[in-house]
């Protein structure tokens, strides 16, 4: 979810609705700097009571009563050796442990008996040194322990194997009880173990044929010197017409290697059934997400997870990663994770963003960002600004990104210079993004976290709340800066945010044919792949391995053509089978109406309201020459397509068409269902719109 959730956005609706319209024209007209001036004071008490309420929807810290649930659950799933789901339950139990405590110890050692029944010897080790570095207890330890020097045999390291049974052996001795039925157990599991190591150390197996030494064809790679991870076959161009841009410069083949670039930032996106729904009781939901199933860091996937210290939410492949990334970010976010997950993975990609590139850097780009802004509201200055701006005499020193070396390199620099397109934004929308970053700085200086932010605090000092004096105070100037900076980004990502995808398998795991399709897994800050323009018909592929991306040329590029990049593959794959399907199927087939509500998914995913309406009415009219025009299916396409007028502030279209889906719901829902109360609430909030924006829109 790349926006706040739907209640949030109607709250920051009704607001901008009951400003006065003065207000709304300075903010609607207002520089970034000015919109966080006027804004920041905006933000009321009533709103943190809002996000409260919305945040205990995404619980993200942890829970004693959930670890037990989990780990009560493994055990269950274990007993009927269905050991995958068994280490994904250990893995949710242990995330909600405290770090040090026997019970997370005893999470990752009954993870480790699952991991051994799946022949995952190696990383069962690991998780058998989590459980001793998490203090296990010692009455149990024996059993773990030949666990432990099983898995060496196993892997071939038979003096360690042997290491690992004289100490279990010292153990049990020390018990000095040796006639309990545990200890007969183990005693005979002992013997049978030292048995095998005997056999392997008089019998060892033939040396397996490594591939190690196979060479791979290593691809023909000149690193640009201007530009960074880029092939020297390309040049960074720029005219006011397409702005920054990427040209070959020499005839390209296809599947020649273009771009090498690791993410600035990336953030995993949650998937939708991490998000529950209010209820009366706790329901703790086993659900297999992207959360769980990837490292919040790297991206790589996730077999046993290593739990944040302080959340239940981040989940890292292993201890450098999680270390990693508290150090350079998490230590501030963590216990934000409930607020970032109701905000949207836009809010967190922004906050972020400015955590790995330090306040120091943060505020030189503000300032000079503010400088510029002046300069723009001069007439001279204006005109000067853009009769210089195609110049090339100058090099590449004077595209925006660019160092004072003419590079264009993967940095902050370059992510603060991609264009925000601020004047593009509606009024409204800017406005959501503006309140939503005052809320994460307000809630960042209320938990005495503002030394963090700034790089003024150790990084091993824990993210724990404190209080605050203050707790509805002004912003201080700082994180007025950051918070300038985070709604730039926020601005940035809807035209520059890259989808991070992976290929995951759809359906039953049944069938005889494996069908894949692309995945959105994560959203980041490419900055040199962002300079690629979009086009439908693009000239290039992109390839992800964890956080890092691979461009590559999908067809012959001549001498002096344009990189183009399709900026959503899924819109790329849809438009390509709407255009096949059209060869064989009357514009009327229901499959046509499904591509075109898909497509319609993902430009609301993308935020391109007025797309997604375009796409979804055509849909409708499919339907309603199927169904009607009263049943119950056009009933839901109506409910759809006036939430995406919603958000895209459409508000009489909008309107319009909530009249209708109410109309028809009514009759096959009835008047209390979930729908026609969101329904109700859409109209309440558009109807209390002033006249001036009604005829706007």
């Amino acid at each position: 979810m790349a926006l706040p959730v739907e209640e949030w956005r109607l709250y920051a609706a009704r607001r901008w609705a009951a400003l006065e319209p003065v207000l709304r024209e300075r903010l609607a007209a207002a520089s970034l700097h000015d919109t966080l001036r006027l804004g920041c004071g905006l933000l009321r008490p009533e709103a943190a009571a809002v996000l409260r309420r919305l945040c205990r929807r995404t619980p993200a810290g942890k829970e004693p009563a959930a670890a037990r649930f989990y780990r009560e659950e493994g055990n269950r799933l274990f007993g009927r050796r269905h050991y995958g789901t068994a280490v994904r339950l250990y893995s949710q139990a242990a995330s909600h442990e405290p770090p040090g405590s026997p019970e997370v110890s005893v999470c990752f050692a009954n993870r480790s008996a699952a991991l051994f029944h799946l022949r995952c010897f190696e990383v069962c080790l690991e998780d058998i040194a989590r459980a001793e570095s998490h203090g296990y207890p010692d009455r149990l330890l024996p059993k773990v322990l030949l666990r432990k020097a099983e898995c060496l045999l196993c892997l071939g390291r038979l003096q360690d194997a042997a290491d690992a049974l004289s100490v279990v052996e010292n153990k049990i001795a020390m018990d000095g009880i040796m006639t309990s039925p545990t200890h007969q157990t183990l005693l005979k599991k002992l013997s049978q173990l030292k048995i095998k190591i005997h056999e392997k150390e008089s019998c060892p197996e033939p040396a397996q044929e490594t591939c190690g030494d196979i060479q791979r064809k290593s691809e023909n790679w000149e690193e640009n010197d201007s530009i960074s991870g880029a092939s020297s076959s390309l040049s960074l161009n720029f005219d006011i017409e397409r702005g920054r841009h990427l040209v070959a410069s020499q005839d390209i083949l296809p599947g020649q290697s273009l771009l090498k670039e690791e993410a600035f930032v990336s953030v995993l996106c949650p998937g939708e059934s991490h998000l529950l729904q209010d209820s009366s009781e706790t329901v703790w939901d086993t659900r297999v997400t992207n959360a769980d199933l990837y490292c919040h860091r790297c991206l790589r996937q996730l077999l046993a997870s290593v739990p944040c210290r302080g959340c239940s939410y981040a989940k890292y492949c292993s201890q450098s990663c999680a270390d990693m990334a508290w150090e350079q970010y998490h230590r501030t976010e963590c216990s934000l994770g409930a607020l970032l997950l109701t905000l949207g993975v836009f809010c967190h990609v922004a906050l972020r963003t400015v955590l790995l590139a330090g306040f120091a850097e943060v505020s030189r780009l503000v300032e000079r960002s503010r400088d510029d802004d002046k300069d723009l509201h001069n007439p001279e200055a204006r005109c000067k600004h853009l009769s210089e701006a195609p110049d090339t005499r100058a090099g590449t020193r004077s595209i925006p990104g660019c160092n004072d070396n003419g590079q264009y390199q993967s940095s902050y620099q370059a992510v603060f210079n991609l264009l925000p397109h601020a004047e593009k934004h509606s009024p409204e929308h800017k406005f959501l993004c503006m309140l939503s970053v005052v809320a994460i700085c307000k809630q960042l200086q209320e938990a005495g976290l503002e030394a963090a932010v700034l790089n003024q605090e150790s990084s091993e000092k824990w993210s724990k709340p404190k209080t605050c004096e203050k707790t509805l105070g002004e912003l201080s100037p700082e994180l007025k800066t950051m918070a300038e900076a985070m709604l730039r980004h926020m601005l940035q990502l809807q035209c520059n945010a890259q989808a991070i995808t992976v290929m995951q398998e759809s359906g039953s795991g049944d069938s005889a044919v494996v069908n894949k399709k692309p995945m959105r897994l994560a959203t980041a800050f490419f900055p040199v792949l962002s300079l690629l323009n979009h086009s439908c018909c693009p000239n290039i592929s992109v390839s992800f391995s964890g956080t890092a991306a691979t461009v590559r040329a999908s067809q012959p590029i001549p001498s002096g053509q344009e990189i183009f990049h399709c900026y959503d593959q899924a819109i790329k794959m849809l438009l390509k089978c709407q255009m096949d399907a059209g060869n064989f199927l009357s514009p009327g087939h229901m499959l046509m109406g499904e591509m075109e509500d898909h497509l319609a998914q993902v430009y609301a995913t993308l935020g391109k309201w007025q797309e997604a309406a375009r796409h979804l009415e055509r849909s409708i009219e499919i339907v309603e020459m199927h169904h009607g025009p009263s049943s119950v299916e056009m009933g839901h396409e109506l409910f759809k397509l006036a939430q995406i007028l919603f958000n895209g502030f459409a508000v009489s279209e909008a309107l319009s068409i909530i009249q209708r889906a109410e109309e028809i719901l009514s009759v096959h829902c009835g008047p209390q269902s979930t729908q026609i109360q969101e329904l109700q609430e859409m109209k309440t909030c558009l109807s209390e719109l002033p006249r001036s924006i009604l005829q706007r829109t």
